[in-house]
């Protein structure tokens, strides 16, 4: 680490509160606090102040740590766009300390950049899947939710007490459509589709 700059960064989740486990890791190493950045920001995206902040901070002469891959980012497009930009564009070394494999200063060779360029593919070809099992899991499960007869969605507004008196009246010419929404505190096209949707239900 002598005459390197090192860096930590941090990001938590708005929901997840408490940064200390990777605040603990970080200055473990060796990390002084003022050169920790974190956000208390989502993954999905590398649009965070602090993140922002460091990045103008990298140089060749920097290394970067952080926890775990998933503080650096949740989305492993961006997640290797911004490796990318950092080890290439920005010279500068990254270390995930809960995966040794992910430590671009081990075999500053091109087998050393390879295995860690297939990892990082591979945690993304895994977080793709994860996602897209969770997707269908959810498709599955208000497809059964469905069929046991369970409603999605908003709750209908009940229709006003002398709703069906009106809609009776319009329906036998005794009243303007237009009168009997207004009778129900209606517009005349809520008013209408829900005379249809009542008269379908009801044959």
């Amino acid at each position: 680490m002598e005459g390197q700059k090192i860096y930590g960064y941090m990001r938590v989740s708005s929901r997840e509160q408490n940064e200390d486990r990777q605040k603990m890791a970080l200055l473990g190493i060796g990390i002084p606090e003022k050169q920790i950045y974190m956000d208390k920001l989502s993954g999905k995206d590398f649009d965070r102040p602090q993140y922002k902040k460091l990045i103008k901070k990298l140089d060749s002469n920097s290394v970067l740590y952080v926890k775990s891959i998933d503080r650096l980012g949740r989305n492993y497009m961006d997640l290797n766009e911004q490796w990318r930009i950092i080890t290439k564009e920005k010279g500068a070394d990254i270390v995930v300390i809960d995966m040794p494999l992910l430590d671009t200063r081990r075999d500053k060779n091109l087998l050393g950049t390879f295995i860690s360029d297939i990892v990082l593919s591979l945690l993304g070809f895994v977080a793709e899947n994860e996602r897209a099992n969770i997707r269908q899991r959810q498709a599955e499960g208000i497809v059964a939710a469905k069929t046991r007869g369970v409603k999605f969605g908003r709750p209908p507004i009940p229709v006003p007490d002398n709703f069906h008196k009106m809609r009776k009246d319009w329906r036998n010419g005794k009243i303007s459509i237009k009168e009997a929404a207004k009778a129900c505190n209606m517009k005349e096209k809520t008013f209408y589709s829900k005379a249809v949707k009542y008269e379908k239900e009801e044959y």
